[in-house]
C-alpha cells in the first residue's frame, strides 16, 4: 500500500516531537555527582556539577553566523581569553540527533505547517540546550552525542580542538607544550577522551562563557533567552558579504557546490543549479539585522552586529569594541593571537576552518575566484540584504577585479547600548 507524502511528512514530525520531548524530559532534570553550595568553591580535589565559583555578573556570549562567514575567526578571538569558556558549535549534536540538516526544517519540499512545526521543534532544543551550557551544564550534551559518552567521557564532541579550555588543565593534564601551539587535532590526541565533568568544573573556574553558533537564522529566534533574566546574554551578529560566502563556501564543499564550481571553472552556467542556500541565507540576514537595526527594546544591551570585512580590515580596533560592548577587558592573549593569526601570507595549513591568514586580504579575496556572471547572479537574489549591509554592487568584470577599491562601504554599526 503507497503512502501519501503528507502520511509520511506528518510521521516525521511526529518522531520528532517524539524525541524532541523525550531528550527535554532527560536533560530536565538535574544531574550531579556531588551538590556542593556555590558558595563553597571549586577545589581542586572536587568532581562537583553545579559548582560557580564565578565572581557576578557572568556574561553569557553567543555568536550568531552563518556557515563560511569569518565565524571560527571571531570565536578565536574569544577562545583566547583567560577568562573566557568557549565551545565551538556545540549545537551541531543536536542537529545531528533529531535531523541531518536544519535546511529540510526551513526549506523542505513539503507543507508550511509542517515546516514550522520541524523548524520550532528544532529552535527549542537549541534553546534549551543553550541555556544548560550557559550554565556550565555539560552533562546535557550527552544526550545528543552518539555514540553515547561511557561514564561521562567521549571521544566524540564536535571541534574540541577548536577550545583552549578543552585542551587545557584541568579538563586536559597534557603539559608538553602550550595549547595555543596545537593544530586542533592534537588536542585529541594529546588529551584523549574528553571528561565532561571536568569540562563542566572548567567552565565554572571562568568568568565567562561564549559559544558560537551558525544554526540559528535569526536574532528573535533566541528572544526566550535573551529576556531570560537567569542569563546575562549578549548576541555578536556576524555578517559577510554573501558574494565572498559563496565563493568560501564552493571552496570548501565542493561535493554539496559541485554544479557552482564546474560553472566557476567552465563559464558555462548548469541547468541543475540550486541557489536556494544562497537567498536563504541573504533573507536570514536582512530579517535579523533588520530587527537588530530596529532597537527593539528586548535587545537593548544586548546586540551588536559586526561585518567580517570590518572585524578583517581592522582587527585590533573592531576586537576592542566587541570586547567593550561585552564588559569584558581585552587581555594579553587576545591581543597577542591578533598579531600573530592576522598578517600571515594565508591560510594556516589546509584545514578549511584555519584563521591563520592576512585577514585583509582575504576578506575580498573572493573578487579574483568568482566569475562576474556569477556574482552578478548574487546581486539579483541578494540585493536587499547587500544595501542594507553597506556592500556595493559591481557593474563590470574590470569594477569586480579592481581591488583596490574595497565594496564594503565605510558604514558605522553601532552596538545597542
Amino acid at each position: 500500500m503507497e503512502c501519501s507524502w503528507k502520511a509520511v511528512l506528518l510521521l516525521v514530525v511526529a518522531s520528532l516531537a517524539v524525541q524532541y520531548t523525550a531528550i527535554r524530559t532527560f536533560v530536565a532534570k538535574p544531574f550531579t555527582i556531588c551538590r556542593i553550595p556555590k558558595h563553597t568553591g571549586c577545589g581542586p580535589g572536587l568532581a562537583v556539577t553545579p559548582c560557580d565559583p564565578r565572581p557576578q555578573p557572568v556574561t553569557h556570549i553567543l555568536i550568531l553566523a552563518t556557515t563560511r562567514s569569518g565565524s571560527s575567526f571571531i570565536g578565536q578571538l574569544l577562545n583566547q581569553h583567560a577568562d573566557i569558556f568557549y565551545l565551538f558549535e556545540p549545537l551541531y549534536h543536536v542537529q545531528t540527533t533529531l535531523i541531518n540538516t536544519s535546511l529540510r526544517i526551513r526549506h523542505p519540499a513539503s507543507s508550511p505547517a509542517a515546516t514550522a512545526d520541524g523548524r520550532r521543534l528544532l529552535l527549542g532544543a537549541y534553546r534549551d540546550l543553550l541555556r544548560s551550557l550557559f550554565d556550565c551544564r555539560l552533562h546535557d550534551l550527552e544526550t545528543y552525542i552518539k555514540p553515547a559518552p561511557d561514564a561521562h567521557r567521549t571521544q566524540r564532541l564536535f571541534r574540541r580542538g577548536a577550545s583552549k579550555a578543552l585542551c587545557s588543565p584541568p579538563v586536559c593534564q597534557e603539559s608538553a607544550a602550550a595549547p595555543e601551539r596545537w593544530e586542533e587535532g592534537e588536542c585529541v590526541q594529546r588529551c584523549g577522551a574528553l571528561n565532561l565533568t571536568l569540562a563542566a568544573r572548567a567552565c565554572g573556574l571562568r568568568r565567562h562563557v561564549a559559544i558560537k553558533t551558525v544554526r540559528i537564522p535569526e536574532i528573535a529566534d533566541l528572544r526566550a533567552l535573551v529576556e531570560d533574566p537567569r542569563l546575562n546574554l549578549k548576541v555578536v551578529q556576524l555578517v559577510r558579504d554573501p558574494r565572498g560566502i559563496l565563493a568560501s563556501r564552493i571552496d570548501t564543499f565542493p561535493e554539496s557546490f559541485r554544479a557552482w564550481k564546474i560553472w566557476r571553472n567552465s563559464g558555462r552556467k548548469p541547468y541543475n543549479l540550486d541557489a536556494s542556500h544562497l537567498s536563504a541565507t541573504c533573507e536570514d540576514f536582512l530579517n535579523s539585522a533588520g530587527t537588530g537595526l530596529a532597537r527593539p527594546g528586548w535587545l537593548k544591551g544586548r546586540y551588536m552586529l559586526v561585518r567580517y570585512e570590518d572585524l578583517a580590515r581592522e582587527p585590533e580596533k573592531k576586537t576592542e569594541e566587541i570586547y567593550r560592548f561585552l564588559g569584558v577587558a581585552v587581555d594579553s592573549n587576545v591581543q597577542r593571537w591578533i598579531l600573530n593569526n592576522t598578517r600571515g601570507a594565508g591560510a594556516s595549513g589546509n584545514h578549511k576552518y584555519a584563521t591563520v591568514r592576512d585577514s585583509a586580504a582575504t576578506a575580498e579575496g573572493w573578487r579574483l575566484k568568482l566569475t562576474y556572471d556569477m556574482v552578478e547572479l548574487v546581486q539579483n537574489i541578494c540585493n536587499l540584504t547587500l544595501a542594507q549591509l553597506g556592500y556595493k554592487m559591481v557593474t563590470s568584470p574590470e569594477e569586480l577585479r579592481n581591488v583596490s577599491v574595497s565594496l564594503a562601504e565605510d558604514k558605522t554599526f553601532l552596538p545597542f547600548l
